[in-house]
């Protein structure tokens, strides 16, 4: 479950969410734990990471102020992928205070990322 496949490093779209749209890298120990919605972004080697690194940016815009991202950095990954319990990815793993509340893996129809985030933030 390789999240960079090839001699470059990441996926270059993955890789423009942190370049480009500042959403940080992380791993186990700095995992958000605040009270907001996050997702963070499990790219893993499938050729439908790009896609998803498209949609997340969009997904903030949809829901600016109420959901925040982040990327699984690639070391962390594979462990990150074991704490959650996702076994195909991509996977956006949704949380809440540090604990998961929801996840969507592969590419979704935008309505799916959208009722699934409304969904969970009207759950608080």
């Amino acid at each position: 479950m390789n999240p960079s496949p090839g001699p470059q490093g990441p996926l270059p779209l993955v890789a423009r969410l942190t370049t480009d749209h500042g959403v940080p890298l992380v791993d186990d120990a700095s995992l958000p734990t605040d009270a907001g919605l996050t997702a963070v972004f499990l790219p893993g080697a499938s050729g439908e990471s790009g896609d998803v690194a498209v949609v997340l940016p969009e997904l903030l815009k949809a829901f600016a102020g109420r959901l925040s991202a982040a990327v699984a950095a690639p070391e962390a990954e594979a462990a990150l992928a074991a704490r959650f319990a996702v076994f195909v990815t991509p996977a956006l793993v949704f949380l809440r205070g540090g604990e998961q509340v929801g996840a969507l893996t592969k590419v979704r129809d935008w309505a799916v990322y959208r009722d699934t985030i409304q969904t969970l933030l009207e759950a608080r």
